[in-house]
């Protein structure tokens, strides 16, 4: 009987331990499953934009997981933005379509840069940043893996944070006959869901999503303000709050797993009691 009610007090604490994970990963999947689809591109008729920016406050904005396609000159910047979120690992790949041989002298180099919010430049992780295209090759591929966005950082530091990231395509060392060539380009953002490994204490209190116009509001009073416009583009459930991460999971699984070894400890080490044959008094 002493063994039957450890055992019921041992899975009644599981089940109330195990109460707030499994509370947690539902509504954690419940907000995953309603949040709302991608909103539409740039293009305005729902497809993949089709052009590019010519600087960071006219960057085009793509979603992470839909391409995006521009034609421009060589020697001209193109620019794309997008958002990042805590715990991605966002990986952002190229394709340039060259000019025709016939219209090139010499190799082309491409390359890709990445920046965030406050336009500081990101190190790729790993990819091919650069490429030189050979003069008689049709496209050149190029690649660039960023860190993992991080929730927060010290101010001294120059790690990825959450909000508005921009995409840097252009020629280098291009001699004077080969600017002004035509080319295509296409781009694609992708991103790895690193979770509780990359979670930090502590979070900024807004991501860095810069405004790019001014749109009029009027007051109580009839007073009309000019307020800036952010960016109409962010992670398809929203920005993270930086308080939720899967080590919450990991944390109850631990303190569950300490529960039963101290009642399993306790139950071992209390022995079977006072003998029925020696009177309380003994």
């Amino acid at each position: 009987m002493r063994i039957r009610r450890v055992l019921t007090t041992t899975l009644f604490m599981l089940g109330v331990a195990a109460t707030p994970a499994l509370l947690g990963v539902t509504a954690s999947s419940a907000v995953a499953d309603s949040s709302p689809s991608p909103s539409a591109s740039a293009s305005g008729d729902g497809g993949a934009p089709t052009e590019a920016g010519t600087s960071f406050r006219t960057a085009t904005e793509i979603e992470q997981g839909r391409g995006a396609t521009a034609s421009g000159s060589s020697g001209d910047y193109l620019y794309w933005s997008f958002p990042a979120d805590a715990g991605q690992r966002p990986t952002v790949k190229a394709t340039v379509k060259l000019p025709e041989v016939s219209t090139r002298n010499a190799a082309e180099t491409w390359q890709i840069d990445v920046y965030d919010g406050l336009r500081r430049r990101q190190a790729c992780q790993y990819g091919a940043q650069t490429r030189t295209a050979a003069r008689d090759a049709a496209s050149v591929a190029l690649s660039c893996t960023l860190r993992t966005v991080r929730a927060w950082s010290e101010q001294w530091a120059d790690d990825p944070l959450p909000g508005t990231y921009y995409i840097r395509l252009t020629a280098t060392g291009l001699g004077a006959s080969e600017l002004g060539l035509p080319v295509s380009a296409e781009v694609k953002v992708d991103s790895k869901d690193i979770g509780g490994a990359a979670a930090v204490d502590g979070s900024l209190a807004k991501p860095l999503v810069p405004g790019i116009a001014a749109t009029a509001e009027k007051s109580d009073s009839g007073s009309t303000s000019s307020t800036a416009a952010l960016s109409s583009i962010e992670p398809d459930d929203g920005w993270a709050s930086g308080w939720w991460s899967d080590r919450w999971v990991w944390t109850a699984i631990g303190g569950i797993l300490a529960a039963l070894a101290g009642i399993g400890g306790y139950a071992l080490t209390r022995g079977s009691g006072r003998p029925s044959r020696i009177p309380p008094g003994a």
